[in-house]
């Protein structure tokens, strides 16, 4: 584990330099490093998800304030009522459907008219913040956003879930930035870029392969004995 204040020593000890510009610098180097972690590997600590309620007759949702990439976006259906022998019963339970995600253009052409409503069945990013839906509802169904977001700097929180899992990405990906900063020696230079690439696909093996499968689905890793 490696909170922020461990970091910043390590940094400074395996870079020998506390000189005040440098040591300035070292947040925005940690910064980098984590948006290259972030854009590379898809971490289930980086998804995230809100509810909320479309407005009849009002075709744009907005987007959270930390949202960066959807996920998922679902309306639920609200449990329909209906007589089915006495007494009058549930005929039918609330249930999620997901909405294709499109391209305006294709939702603009696809439902020309925004006056036709009903349960919305596509979306798609209108602006940074918004998305347009169609059809254009006509119930104001509750909805569930399922989106990539990056969470509170190590820098500013102290703490997170790479820098306690995974310490040595963000140190080895920090002294790469440091002596690129430093104009340090290329064999150093090279040396922690490849621990770096090292971490980098141990941390993709774990976000990107054994996060999204089971062993009922998929065996589990094995060598083979001979």
């Amino acid at each position: 584990m490696a909170t922020y204040a461990q970091l910043l020593a390590s940094v400074q000890s395996y870079t020998e330099c506390t000189e005040s510009t440098f040591v300035a610098t070292i947040p925005t180097m940690v910064q980098n490093v984590e948006r290259a972690i972030y854009q590379t590997v898809h971490l289930p600590a980086l998804r995230k998800n809100q509810t909320g309620t479309l407005t009849v007759g009002n075709k744009y949702l907005a987007v959270p304030t930390d949202f960066l990439a959807p996920y998922a976006l679902s309306v639920i259906i609200p449990a329909v009522v209906g007589d089915v022998g006495p007494p009058v019963v549930a005929a039918v339970d609330s249930y999620q459907e997901f909405l294709i995600n499109k391209d305006v253009e294709y939702i603009r052409e696809a439902f020309p008219s925004p006056t036709t409503a009903s349960v919305p069945t596509h979306y798609g990013l209108f602006t940074q913040d918004t998305f347009i839906l169609a059809p254009t509802p006509d119930v104001a169904y509750d909805v569930e956003l399922h989106y990539f977001y990056y969470p509170l700097s190590i820098v500013d929180a102290g703490s997170s879930w790479v820098g306690t899992n995974f310490p040595n990405a963000l140190l080895y990906g920090t002294l790469v930035e440091a002596y690129v900063f430093l104009k340090g020696e290329a064999d150093m230079l090279a040396n922690y870029q490849k621990l770096f690439d090292a971490s980098m696909m141990q941390l993709k093996m774990l976000g990107d392969g054994q996060k999204r499968q089971d062993t009922y689905r998929t065996a589990s890793t094995r060598t083979k004995v001979t």
